[in-house]
């Protein structure tokens, strides 16, 4: 088996037929194994994965900023004041990223994406001045994420319509990976740099500054949706966009779309918790906080382990059953940690949303892409990442919020809010794909 350029992928079972023939699901025989998918894969799919570990490996700004901004003698107030707008950047960059690449294609926005951030990131050792540091922070952000619908988007084109949850499996290996090593590459950049910042910034520059390169000489030049004339007819049903040139108005004219970017906001928030208002509670019942960081090493560990291996099965579900599988289990599992607190609850309630992570995670970052005309794949895959990172953002401080209100209380209320993004979801997934990844005979 050899990677095509997907034709036009209308998503549902009924689609309408092709040149090649009428569309049929691929069965479950004919799908890849992770190996196989990996090294069939063309060299620009192996460059984004690596990237993708590369950029989330080296993004260690947002964890040492606070401590930076500190030892140049600002306030902690300050300090979380630039956190919150490197924050806002990132956001706001992964909408722009969708933009430029429907423009520029995908090897142009990552090189500006990746190059800028450099640029940036090393700018921030030579600025002294709280105003200039702060708009750098924010630009910094911005510029760090433009490359994710762009490189989300080729990954799609690229990996053939019947490879694209496990593609996206990868894709989230390789952002789960980096991100549980670049505090450690982090450190030991600081320690290296004899307690110094310096060399920190400057490892993170390079770092972006090497994906640049390489995203420049070996990704393929221009937008492959618009080189397929038959990707104009690329409309899923239910999922009708009668502007491809739309951008962002014509994906909020989706409106099943439009209700799956709410649930995501929603899913996300409540997914947050776990890192922001959890160990408050764990606190606040007077149990160590080992048992905290036993939950979260587990829940990293489980899912580097066993989503891959689980997604050989699971991308040949329904979407549907899928994705709603996986917000009811993090739904069920944040309410559990509404029980009596104790280091029972703590893994036991971990090991259930971290299930609905494993099962889920795949389907629910490729089903954007699934699902989106070619022509607007990046401006799809642009909403869903700025609406995961604006649930990412508004989750830690409603949460806070919430449970200065509520107590121990506060997880049956998220439990609840779950329990709504999950009736969402499979609201937007009425006629979805009844295989994730629909393809031609």
């Amino acid at each position: 088996m050899t990677y095509t350029a997907p034709g036009p992928d209308t998503g549902t079972p009924d689609a309408p037929d092709t040149a090649a023939g009428p569309r049929a699901a691929v069965p479950p025989a004919a799908r890849a194994s992770v190996r196989a998918t990996f090294t069939e894969a063309p060299l620009a799919v192996k460059t984004l994965l690596a990237g993708v570990f590369i950029n989330r490996l080296g993004g260690f700004l947002n964890i040492f900023l606070v401590l930076y901004l500190t030892s140049l003698g600002h306030t902690p107030g300050r300090a979380t004041l630039a956190l919150g707008a490197y924050g806002a950047g990132t956001v706001l960059g992964v909408l722009i990223g969708g933009s430029l690449s429907a423009r520029l294609g995908a090897r142009n926005t990552t090189a500006v994406s990746m190059a800028g951030s450099a640029a940036l990131t090393a700018a921030l050792l030579y600025l002294t001045d709280y105003g200039a540091l702060l708009a750098v922070v924010v630009l910094a952000g911005l510029a760090g994420q433009m490359f994710r619908p762009a490189s989300a988007a080729l990954l799609s084109e690229l990996a053939g319509p019947e490879r694209q949850v496990m593609v996206f499996a990868m894709y989230r290996f390789g952002l789960n990976l980096g991100a549980m090593a670049a505090p450690l590459v982090g450190f030991g950049l600081f320690r290296l740099g004899h307690d110094s910042y310096d060399l920190l910034f400057w490892g993170e520059a390079l770092i972006a500054l090497a994906f640049a390169v390489l995203a420049w000489r070996t990704l393929p030049a221009g937008r492959a949706a618009a080189q397929d004339p038959s990707a104009q007819d690329s409309l899923a049903k239910g999922h009708l966009v009668k502007d491809p040139a739309g951008g962002y108005l014509a994906v909020l004219r989706d409106r099943r779309f439009t209700l799956y970017l709410l649930a995501t906001v929603l899913h996300t928030a409540v997914y947050t918790q776990y890192l922001s208002t959890l160990p408050l509670d764990v606190a606040a019942a007077g149990l160590g906080l080992v048992w905290y960081t036993a939950a979260v090493s587990l829940n990293g560990l489980l899912v580097i382990a066993f989503e891959l291996l689980l997604t050989k099965v699971t991308q040949d579900w329904p979407v549907r059953v899928t994705i709603g599988l996986a917000f009811a289990l993090l739904g069920a599992g944040v309410a559990l940690y509404g029980l009596p607190m104790g280091p029972a609850v703590i893994v036991i309630a971990t090991l259930v949303w971290t299930l609905g992570e494993i099962i889920g995670g795949p389907a629910i970052f490729s089903y954007p892409a699934v699902i989106a005309p070619a022509p607007l794949k990046s401006h799809y895959l642009g909403s869903f990442h700025f609406a995961f990172g604006l649930g990412s953002a508004l989750g830690p401080v409603a949460g806070g919020w919430l449970f200065a209100a509520l107590g121990h209380s506060f997880w049956y209320a998220v439990g609840a809010i779950s329990l709504l993004a999950t009736v969402l979801a499979l609201l937007a997934l009425r006629g979805a794909p009844a295989t994730p990844g629909p393809g031609e005979e």
